[in-house]
């Protein structure tokens, strides 16, 4: 028999071990559980398809980093000689990336990386492109490695369950099970999972109102005994579900990997997910198997485009679509007109035209 998913009460810390241990055991094929030894970078990286020969790596850690400043530098030098392109996020409480090059450059890096005492082994994930989708590389120092603006939660004190994506489907299917997607308003409209609570927000900051103002209503609502969080990646999960622990909710679990685990492990034939997945790289979106998606972007409003959306009238490559196009300025639409100039002088001379693209699941 389950355990009753809601008290608005904290526990004891003594009673919350108790409850995961009976929740462990429960759902015990949930989570893998078995311990492998730590492969090295050269080995962690996979063998890119011949037609896709760009290795993209992501990865994140919450770990302690004191003097995280001062990794800057070296790991700035390290990807320039490595030759790897994207963003590295720096914060007291960890390390958060998406970068890409060819195998053995994304290996060299990833094992200058994992050489740092302070960072130690990464559990990374991996998928592959035709052409390099980042513009530059860049390490920035921020507060925190995904943004929700509540520093009370750590994840390394406190984190939900971790659900393996071969038993996602089982734990979604169950009608006593709340599924929440953590991601922002934008992802969400271009693919979600089957039944899902949209917070509808626009920013990951917003997930802490999404939670007081309607989730606990909900909760007293539909009285479910489980909750079911999922975001891109992970990272953002990591978060949301230690936010909720610390909040007394209870039974509070998370996609291990995220929707591109999921996509990656489950054959499509038995996938729950429903439309694409979007991606903070110049692919914009992904399907199953994590083949490149339909999807394009805006780079006035930076919103996924669908392919009927470029049909419209308002949609000018680089400068306006049927989202930003009544929101636009005389002068944005004049800058916007100029970038595009720019970028295809740049284009025609053989050069690469510096774009802004956020390249990690930060916000």
């Amino acid at each position: 028999m389950r355990i009753f998913f809601c008290k608005w009460i904290q526990k004891s810390q003594k009673s919350q071990n108790s409850f995961r241990l009976e929740i462990n055991h429960e759902y015990r094929h949930f989570s893998n559980m078995t311990e492998t030894p730590p492969l090295s970078g050269t080995d962690k990286v996979p063998q890119p398809p011949a037609d896709r020969p760009v290795v993209i790596m992501a990865l994140y850690k919450f770990t302690a980093l004191p003097a995280f400043e001062a990794l800057r530098p070296p790991l700035q030098t390290a990807a320039r000689k490595a030759g790897v392109l994207g963003t590295v996020l720096l914060a007291h409480e960890g390390i958060n990336g998406t970068l890409a090059g060819r195998r053995d450059a994304i290996s060299n890096f990833l094992n200058r990386l994992e050489s740092e005492p302070a960072i130690g082994a990464l559990d990374v994930k991996f998928s592959f492109a035709e052409e390099q989708p980042f513009y530059r590389m860049k390490v920035r120092l921020k507060k925190e490695i995904v943004t929700l603006g509540q520093p009370a939660v750590d994840p390394t004190n406190t984190v939900g369950t971790y659900v393996d994506p071969r038993d996602w489907n089982k734990l979604i299917d169950d009608p006593d099970t709340l599924v929440i997607d953590t991601r922002n308003d934008y992802e969400v409209s271009i693919g979600t999972f089957q039944n899902t609570v949209n917070p509808e927000t626009s920013s990951f900051r917003e997930f802490a109102d999404f939670v007081e103002d309607k989730l606990k209503p909900l909760i007293k609502d539909k009285k479910p005994k489980n909750i079911a969080m999922f975001c891109t990646g992970g990272i953002r999960c990591e978060k949301s579900t230690s936010y909720l622990l610390q909040q007394g909710f209870e039974n509070v679990f998370h996609l291990k990997g995220g929707i591109l685990k999921y996509l990656e492990t489950v054959p499509e034939d038995d996938s729950k997910w429903q439309g694409e997945c979007f991606v903070f790289d110049e692919r914009v979106s992904v399907g199953h198997n994590l083949q490149p998606g339909s999807y394009d972007m805006c780079h006035a409003c930076r919103m996924p485009l669908s392919q009927e959306e470029k049909q419209h009238a308002a949609y000018r490559a680089g400068i306006s679509c049927p989202k930003c196009v009544d929101k636009l300025s005389e002068m944005q639409i004049q800058r916007f007109e100029e970038r595009q100039k720019q970028m295809k002088l740049a284009k025609q001379r053989g050069e690469a035209h510096i774009g802004r693209f956020h390249n990690t699941e930060e916000s």
